[in-house]
């Protein structure tokens, strides 16, 4: 066997992108935020495992939408990602990757079903076949990761947190605490494997309290000046790591603190609330968008007015 070596050079870097965050983190907002940055405005696709909850964002952002149903097995996630991929989408969102974990016949569900299938009802035998019962399950989840690997479109994944504590000694005594873990924060767990976040090219929590805010749990060193930990992820952040994946040089990122950006952008509710309002109405969305660049970036100084003019011209006062 011949092997050849060639100078390294960055270009065409695929992106495997992990957002975590309980409800009202802003991460699916930030996902289509990130994903719009990515594709430079061109339309990306939406694997939905959330009962068709994307499509509330329908009216804000340009994407195509597909749902995933149960059973959540790690096959029926690549395959359909492997479709968006085939269609040449330059990025997809998968909302949820939990479900793949911890979703009804997920891992975790077949992990079960193979120990039911295994022992039955006999205790004692389920706990002596307990570690066999993974083979398959963990088999298949590691199957999944391998393939994501060989995805051309840059993939962003967003996964739920759950808020973990525990009980430990301290000088004699018990205390209860939040739950201490490499992958999360205050407590917030990813629902996933625990070698997952690690898999990817990065991975970041978002919590409630700041939502879009990045709370790091895999940021190397090539990706920290890509999101600022003061600064809330948004298209911006997609065009960066998208120059970055080019083998290009990344813009700088602009000072503004945080303080600061979130006065003057509206919130996700207040962009959902205006995307409701512009339902059938694509004309008033270009302008909005032609003006803005997306109902996301709309001032939040300029809400109340753009709200009345919407409800004005579509007579919805």
């Amino acid at each position: 066997m011949s092997i050849s070596f060639k100078p390294a050079t960055r270009e065409n870097v695929g992106l495997l992108i992990g957002l975590v965050g309980a409800s009202g983190s802003g991460k699916t907002f930030t996902a289509m935020r990130l994903a719009t940055g990515i594709s430079q405005g061109k339309p990306f696709a939406v694997i939905d495992t959330e009962n068709r909850r994307a499509l509330h964002y329908a009216d804000t952002f340009k994407f195509d939408h597909a749902e995933l149903h149960a059973p959540f097995r790690p096959e029926a996630y690549i395959d359909s990602i492997r479709a968006a991929d085939a269609a040449g989408y330059p990025v997809i969102v998968v909302d949820s990757m939990s479900h793949s974990w911890a979703g009804d016949g997920g891992v975790l569900d077949w992990q079960e079903e193979e120990l039911t299938r295994m022992a039955g009802d006999d205790w004692k035998k389920r706990e002596a076949c307990k570690m066999a019962a993974w083979i398959k399950p963990k088999l298949s989840h590691k199957k999944m990761v391998q393939a994501l690997l060989q995805v051309r479109a840059h993939v962003i994944m967003c996964f739920r947190a759950e808020q973990k504590i525990e009980m430990v000694r301290v000088d004699g005594k018990t205390v209860i605490q939040a739950k201490h873990s490499l992958t999360g924060l205050d407590g917030w767990i990813p629902v996933c494997d625990k070698t997952l976040p690690f898999e990817l090219t990065t991975s970041i929590l978002f919590t409630p309290d700041k939502p879009g805010i990045p709370v790091p749990i895999k940021l190397q060193e090539q990706h920290k000046a890509l999101f600022p930990l003061d600064k809330v992820v948004d298209e911006s952040s997609g065009e960066r790591i998208a120059e970055w994946a080019k083998g290009g040089a990344p813009k700088p990122v602009a000072s503004i603190s945080v303080e600061k950006q979130e006065v003057e952008l509206i919130s996700p509710e207040q962009a959902v609330y205006i995307g409701d309002l512009l339902t059938g109405r694509a004309d008033i969305r270009s302008e909005l968008i032609e003006k803005f660049g997306s109902v996301a970036k709309i001032p939040a100084k300029h809400y109340a007015k753009v709200v009345d003019v919407i409800k004005e011209k579509t007579g919805n006062v």
